[in-house]
């Protein structure tokens, strides 16, 4: 995290004593979410990208790390050891393949959810009906009770979205 410190100088309206007010913010850069795939990484990228537009900033084979102190089976040559999405002006969405010698992922397990904020209802219901096709819907896209147009859903891949236009949102 970076910091910003603002600095106001002040005069005491009666006393006419002089101080200084010193405010300090923490800034986060970015938040961006990691997902885990079973060998399927790369096809569930090019799938979001056909989706939510963005590029490819970053693809690392586990054979790009090869070495005779990290030994990779041929047949796991090829799956991703990172991938990058960039979508925007500052998101990411990140993933990698589990090597086989860790275990799979249980892609119908009860995890979190990533949350996509639509710039409007129309690019909601694009981003919906892209990234939910062959997937199962959980809550189809329309008004919320809470007052934002929102879905949820799990893709093809078994990624679980909550796609959602709030027109209230002030940024």
């Amino acid at each position: 995290m970076s910091s910003t410190t603002k600095t106001l100088n002040l005069t005491h309206k009666t006393t006419k004593e002089n101080f200084t007010l010193v405010a300090k913010t923490e800034i986060m850069r970015t938040i961006n979410p990691w997902i885990n795939f079973n060998g399927n990484a790369e096809a569930a990228f090019t799938f979001y990208k056909s989706v939510l537009g963005g590029e490819f900033t970053k693809i690392v084979r586990f054979s790009d790390l090869a070495s005779d102190d990290f030994p990779v089976p041929e047949h796991e040559a090829n799956k991703i050891m990172t991938i990058a999405l960039s979508i925007g002006k500052h998101n990411v969405l990140m993933a990698n393949d589990v090597p086989e010698f860790m275990g799979r992922v249980n892609e119908n397990e009860n995890r979190s959810k990533i949350l996509l904020s639509a710039e409007s209802r129309e690019e909601a219901d694009r981003i919906f009906n892209g990234l939910s096709a062959g997937g199962e819907v959980e809550g189809p896209i329309g008004d919320s009770p809470w007052g934002t147009y929102a879905a949820m859903f799990r893709d093809k891949y078994g990624i679980e979205w909550i796609i959602e236009f709030d027109p209230n949102y002030i940024g």
